[in-house]
């Protein structure tokens, strides 16, 4: 199944996928065909519900598929099927927090001058007021603007409560994925390279942290698939064209630890709730990596995809 938030007043509306590619909106489909269900205002709400809430809105949308072709046109009549093109935002447009783990994929070690892997793994926090959607414009930062970097990732977003989980069991904690971007405006890890000492390295490195936090550059989406689709989450590839040229392309399972592994790590300082997001790293291919290196600027079209998952496009402004 595949979840989405609709675009529109009080933070959109709760969604899923069709086979059709339509979206069906979930409150007004379930009123509309007078079903006994109550149908929460946010996909956040339905993640909040566990696998009942989950089980809830997969039955509704079973209903809408198997309806016979005059009621799916009174649902589209009355605005609860709509087209592929409605416009969507982030599956989960605003979770109480988003983790960012850093130092993630093999290849990507290997580009930053060979930096050796860590014995952990290692992340830090985005701000929520940072996401986007797929679709969306993002703008380049007008005081940083000349080194704007793109990051193609996997997308976790949990279903449950998770806190200071095993590895054996974390992944239940999951309630699908999603496709991301972690932009970056580079234009302050240069001087976090030519640092002399670890005191001043320390001062720059945040600072470049703090270059991820503009808005829009936590781009997720388009929709987030349930966990019980993708079973192999690791075989998968992940992809990022710029303009229709690849600049990333690895599988997921090149990261250096293992996705039950690195949600389990970070359970033990943080308490992840239902729509909680977390990015699992970016592999080679990145811009700042690159030589000569290689940024965003306006007009261009960034695309991630993650096979099985979908692809997410975002185009750059100034």
């Amino acid at each position: 199944m595949k979840l989405v938030t609709i675009a529109g007043p009080a933070g959109g509306s709760p969604g899923a996928v069709l086979q059709s590619g339509e979206i069906i909106d979930l409150r007004l489909a379930a009123r509309l065909g007078s079903l006994d269900q109550w149908i929460p205002s946010s996909v956040i709400g339905i993640l909040a519900g566990g696998d009942a809430g989950l089980a809830l809105v997969g039955d509704l949308v079973e209903h809408t598929e198997a309806s016979d072709l005059r009621q799916r046109s009174m649902l589209a009549e009355k605005g609860a099927i709509l087209p592929e093109s409605t416009r969507l935002l982030s599956p989960v447009p605003a979770p109480t927090m988003v983790v960012a783990a850093g130092l993630a994929y093999n290849s990507h070690l290997k580009e930053m001058s060979g930096t050796p892997p860590p014995r952990h793994p290692t992340g830090f926090l985005k701000i929520p007021a940072s996401i986007t959607g797929s679709g969306a414009n993002v703008r380049l930062p007008p005081h940083a603007a000349e080194h704007m970097d793109y990051e193609g990732e996997l997308a976790v977003i949990f279903g449950k409560h998770c806190h200071c989980v095993e590895a054996e069991n974390s992944l239940d904690h999951v309630a699908g994925y999603s496709v991301a971007n972690d932009f970056s405006a580079r234009d302050w890890v240069y001087d976090a390279w030519r640092a002399e000492g670890a005191w001043e390295a320390r001062l720059t490195w945040e600072v470049n942290i703090m270059g991820k936090q503009f808005p829009g550059f936590t781009a997720v989406g388009p929709w987030l698939v349930t966990r019980d689709e993708l079973s192999d989450i690791g075989n998968q590839k992940l992809t990022t064209h710029i303009n229709g040229q690849m600049v990333q392309e690895s599988p997921i399972s090149d990261t250096i630890f293992s996705l039950a592994d690195t949600i389990a790590h970070f359970s033990r300082w943080y308490s992840f709730c239902p729509g909680d997001i977390l990015l699992t790293g970016t592999p080679a291919g990145v811009g700042v990596g690159r030589k000569p290196p290689l940024f965003l600027k306006p007009g261009d079209r960034v695309e991630v995809g993650i096979t099985s998952v979908g692809r997410l496009v975002n185009h750059i402004e100034s």
